[in-house]
């Protein structure tokens, strides 16, 4: 090897050590209230996505009430028909504001767009589509991010 490139090559492994080290550094988890409400957000879109009803229910606080007074139950009965009726469920989410009026409590407006193929004997122009912009309500309880309230 010529001598001139052997001098680069202690000087470019350390460069790529402590580029390495810098990047993972910055890759650690962000406990931040935000990105903790963001998460749950991320998490419930995975767990409809996957039809896991209580994958869903996991985030929704035993106190929710959406904009109609509607409980857990009825949210549940909900999801319930709406994975038998779609056995394809696909979600754009799209956060635009996430706003904490209280330290334990958090507002997310949210843009979702959904496409579900319809059941029984559905082609593939059997779709099912709609769009909807969505205020979900969270609160601190036992130290998880849950659902309170929903409007749409």
């Amino acid at each position: 090897m010529l001598p001139q490139v052997e001098r680069l090559f202690p000087a470019a492994r350390a460069s790529a050590i402590v580029l390495a080290a810098l990047l993972l550094g910055g890759c650690g988890r962000d406990d931040s209230p935000e990105a903790r409400v963001r998460a749950v957000i991320a998490a419930g879109e995975a767990a409809a996505e996957e039809r896991d009803l209580a994958g869903v229910l996991e985030h929704v606080s035993p106190a929710f009430r959406d904009e109609h007074g509607r409980g857990p139950d009825e949210l549940r009965q909900y999801l319930r028909g709406y994975f038998v009726r779609h056995p394809s469920v696909h979600l754009l989410t799209r956060v635009e504001i996430v706003e904490f009026p209280y330290r334990d409590y958090a507002r997310v407006h949210l843009k979702v767009g959904m496409l579900g193929r319809e059941s029984a004997g559905a082609t593939s122009f059997d779709l099912a589509a709609d769009a909807k912009e969505i205020v979900l309500e969270l609160a601190l309880e036992d130290d998880e991010w849950r659902v309170v309230r929903a409007a749409w």
